[in-house]
């Protein structure tokens, strides 16, 4: 099913569609070895070299292809990865807190995950808050871009001041997409919260620190409310 949106593709496809929540995967700079960035360089390009599947749309299948890149990518991040700084709790919290502080506001965060190389994050760009920011905008740029760009860049300068370096902090582009329906979102939403159990770093969602599914539990939350701002 093709469904209207704005599509664009720089090395990666980045999509924006009114009204859905945006998955957002945002990888440490290096956090990816030279051989697995040569491992996802054959996917990818192995992949744009298959036919069109006759029932997809071109963006449908620039969607299907993006995903199944993503996921060797986070199968990379989660294995051997060369950096790992959020192994620091200190630049850990900063991501965290940085999702939270506009909860509510700009956007309804429905779920997030700092992992040591990277992270996942769910949200759905408030309604009023993206009208506002579509009819002031001189940039094109879309909520999802400007909530996406305030985050990287803001714990980028952050995350570089506690740990006492400097350079480029996040991978220049993130991985996302878009919740189709409940469905994908609550699928989408259980599979950022049993990351670090996938990854063996927690038993339960629930006893991972820089995860909503804490939050969710000490809150006693289901899946699909968001995770509010902290009072």
């Amino acid at each position: 099913m093709n469904e209207a949106g704005i599509f664009r593709r720089r090395k990666l496809p980045h999509i924006d569609f009114e009204g859905k929540p945006y998955f957002i995967t945002g990888c440490l700079a290096g956090s990816l070895s030279a051989a697995g960035m040569k491992r996802i360089k054959t996917r990818r390009d192995e992949l744009d070299m298959r036919p069109k599947p006759i029932d997809l749309s071109d963006q449908d299948w620039e969607i299907k292809k993006h995903k199944l890149v993503f996921k060797l990518v986070d199968t990379l991040l989660d294995g051997d990865t060369p950096v790992r700084h959020f192994d620091d709790d200190n630049a850990a919290e900063i991501v965290q807190n940085a999702f939270l502080h506009f909860a509510d506001e700009r956007y309804r965060l429905l779920a997030f995950v700092v992992m040591p190389s990277h992270h996942h994050w769910l949200f759905l760009p408030d309604e009023h808050w993206a009208a506002e920011q579509l009819a002031a905008s001189s940039s094109n740029h879309t909520p999802r871009e400007i909530i996406s760009h305030s985050v990287q860049s803001f714990t980028a300068t952050q995350c570089n001041r506690v740990l006492a370096r400097s350079g480029t902090f996040w991978q220049g582009e993130t991985f996302d997409h878009y919740a189709r329906d409940e469905a994908e979102m609550l699928r989408i939403i259980e599979y950022i919260e049993q990351n670090p159990v996938a990854a063996g770093l927690a038993q339960r969602p629930e006893d991972y620190k820089w995860s909503s599914a804490r939050i969710r539990f000490k809150l006693g939350l289901p899946q699909g409310d968001p995770i509010p701002k902290p009072t």
